[in-house]
């Protein structure tokens, strides 16, 4: 099996080089499927030398269009703002094949991204292909985003767009005792937070690959600061920007490792990958909430990587871990 060091810019995945080995990163040992991605990846070229905020955001944004695979038909997709006192939450509703007049069951999606990046169009296949499989209205929330707007204002706009969907369920033709939550990386730790507040009026929530912590100590980051596909430097400038007052530093709705009470948590299900800087902060964060009494389903995802739900246009386990999470929020909508 070919290996192969790989360094990716953030989130964003602008670009990426072989790098000799060093005492700071030893040689993964990727998959050939996992292989074909990183050497795509090597060849695109966003910007050259731009700013660092618009490289991730237009990398983010190549990279699920090109690896994300043919998106699949839904019955019907809605667009509209929920009103704020002083801005608009944009939110569009992916109404699946199969169901047309009862009212369905829900998920609410919240994106990752760094807390900087992410918007309709990068999760666009992901959630498509999760409607369909679960059956499911999902409705993708596209909060605001650091470093324009820092926390809490991605966290507010959730929160009161988790709300507002769950007050008018009837209007939006959803039942209201049938919904969930489910948010990747920088949107896991949204989700975690935000069950801690209305967990009581949710069904239940899934964490893929959350983003957990900003202190960057685990033995996966050790193992993984240079990537593959999400790196240190990266890491460490979108939690400054997300984070720009010095006092959120110790607010556990922002650092989900920091919440003590999971009082209102649902059932979870928490995905991760074996070779992700992530898999040890979102593994902490499943144990913190077992302990605590909260039912927790984990999975780790074998030679994966960080990112590889907008993978299926190469990997199976892209559609495998979409059945898992289908399995899991149909046993919890019950």
């Amino acid at each position: 099996m070919k290996k192969l060091v790989v360094t990716l810019m953030m989130a964003g995945l602008v670009s990426c080089k072989t790098v000799k080995h060093s005492n700071e990163m030893n040689k993964i040992e990727l998959t050939p499927e996992i292989t074909r991605i990183v050497e795509h990846l090597q060849k695109v070229h966003v910007f050259e030398g731009g700013n660092p905020l618009e490289v991730s955001r237009k990398g983010y944004e190549t990279m699920a269009i090109q690896l994300g695979g043919k998106k699949e038909a839904v019955r019907m997709i809605e667009e509209f703002d929920i009103p704020q006192e002083d801005h608009e939450i944009p939110v569009r509703i992916y109404r699946p094949n199969g169901i047309e007049n009862e009212k369905s069951s829900a998920i609410i999606y919240l994106h990752g991204g760094w807390f900087v990046s992410g918007s309709f169009e990068t999760h666009d296949a992901i959630v498509r292909q999760l409607a369909n499989a679960m059956g499911a209205a999902i409705i993708f929330v596209d909060y605001r985003l650091a470093p324009e707007y820092p926390f809490p204002a991605g966290f507010d706009d959730v929160r009161s767009a988790t709300q507002w969907i769950i007050d008018n369920a009837d209007h939006l033709h959803l039942d209201k005792n049938k919904i969930g939550v489910i948010g990747d990386s920088a949107g896991g730790a949204l989700v975690a937070s935000l069950s801690t507040q209305i967990g009581d009026q949710l069904k239940f929530q899934v964490l893929i690959y959350p983003a957990a912590d900003n202190r960057f100590n685990t033995t996966s980051w050790k193992e993984y600061e240079n990537g593959p596909i999400i790196n240190k430097e990266e890491g460490i400038r979108a939690w400054n920007w997300y984070l720009a007052n010095p006092k959120d530093q110790e607010n556990p709705l922002a650092i989900p490792l920091l919440i003590k009470d999971f009082k209102n948590t649902p059932p979870t299900l928490v995905l991760l990958s074996e070779h992700d800087p992530l898999r040890d902060e979102g593994q902490q964060l499943a144990d913190n909430m077992r302990v605590s009494g909260v039912q927790v389903k984990t999975v780790v995802y074998k030679e994966m990587v960080h990112g590889f739900m907008h993978m299926g246009d190469i990997l199976k386990e892209t559609r495998e871990a979409a059945q898992e999470i289908a399995a899991f929020t149909k046993e919890n909508s019950k």
